[in-house]
């Protein structure tokens, strides 16, 4: 049985002899729904196992997973739900390794905890700034509920398929994929993660990306299934946290930058935009969005504040259009800005050995 293999490291037993899966039921579509008992004291990790050893048999096309506390069952005190701390995920022999695409260069995520924060204009902008220093740049599109780089870089129509490879559309000097190209505008994504986890294997195996020194991935907001789902598949580099100066989302870059460090990704440092309006006419700057955010979480954090990017109205525009400022509009404050942060990835990381 699938679920023998799934190792509950806190009793040393698999999830079936230790009574922790029950009411697994089969429907004609090939969904799989079971319940997941998980104690306070259990790694919240086993479900993510326990979904990926189900999604393994053949014929399932989907998993849903009800979790419930083992007191309850048991009819004893209701318990507080299990949390993830800070400790460093401890390896399981049930997880495979994630792949090595050495062929991929160093892999950056960009991140945030919220939407409407920017994250896609910086993995846009800061991909074509490392493109424009003649470095080999690819950029994944694994936000699959909300897919914008198509138009943030003006792109349109599918991509061709060549030698069983998917081929990427080129831009500004960039290679692309998104799922933005491959669906139609107005078909909503309502996957579960066994799907989301095959969309962002297939955009790391099976896209003909050549040689890359970086693979920038534009992440979809939040903690969920295609962050998971990145860092089981490959190893991710390091991570930028992107955030607004405002408290609400400086809260929500936390639990993003927890998340990756959480599962053993390094965070290369927090990117704060929208930092401040700086008026066309006079030139002062106005904190509309409030100030002190980045540096408070960055500081929290224990990391680098690696760029403030004010609020520039062409930045916004060139995103509608698919013209990235710092290809279209290079001398202005906010394209010196993306550059910069651009300039502090490449010299943090550097281009893989033999570049």
């Amino acid at each position: 049985m699938a679920l023998s293999t799934v190792i509950n490291r806190r009793t040393g037993k698999d999830v079936v002899a230790a009574a922790q899966v029950s009411d697994v039921r089969i429907s004609q579509d090939g969904t799989v729904r079971l319940a997941v008992a998980l104690s306070a004291q259990d790694d919240p990790a086993i479900v993510r196992d326990v979904r990926q050893a189900v999604a393994r048999v053949a014929g399932v096309n989907d998993v849903a997973i009800d979790i419930e506390d083992p007191a309850q069952r048991a009819g004893g005190a209701q318990r507080a739900l299990p949390v993830m701390d800070d400790r460093p995920a401890a390896p399981r022999a049930s997880v495979p390794a994630p792949e090595k695409y050495p062929h991929l260069g160093r892999i950056v995520a960009v991140s945030s905890g919220k939407g409407g924060v920017g994250k896609s204009t910086v993995a846009v902008n800061v991909a074509v700034s490392l493109a424009q220093q003649g470095l080999r740049v690819g950029l994944m599109d694994a936000d699959v509920y909300g897919p914008n780089l198509p138009r943030m870089l003006g792109l349109d129509g599918a991509p061709l398929v060549e030698r069983e490879k998917i081929v990427p559309h080129r831009a500004y000097g960039v290679k692309a994929i998104s799922l933005g190209l491959l669906i139609e505008r107005d078909q909503p994504a309502i996957w579960r993660g066994p799907i989301v986890m095959k969309i962002v294997t297939q955009f790391l195996r099976d896209v003909a990306w050549g040689t890359l020194d970086y693979l920038i991935v534009d992440m979809p907001p939040g903690t969920g299934d295609a962050q998971l789902s990145l860092v089981q598949a490959t190893q991710v580099s390091t991570a930028l946290i992107v955030t607004t100066p405002q408290l609400v989302s400086t809260g929500d870059a936390l639990r993003g930058a927890k998340m990756f460090m959480r599962v053993g990704v390094p965070v290369l440092g927090v990117v704060e935009n929208m930092s401040w309006f700086e008026c066309p006419h006079c030139g002062k700057p106005s904190a509309i969005f409030g100030a002190g955010g980045g540096q408070q979480l960055a500081e929290e954090l224990e990391l680098p504040l690696l760029a403030q990017i004010p609020l520039y109205p062409p930045l916004l525009k060139g995103g509608d259009e698919g013209r990235p400022v710092v290809a279209v509009d290079g001398a202005s404050s906010a394209a010196r800005a993306l550059a910069a942060l651009a300039n502090a990835v490449h010299e943090s990381l550097g281009a893989p050995a033999g570049r």
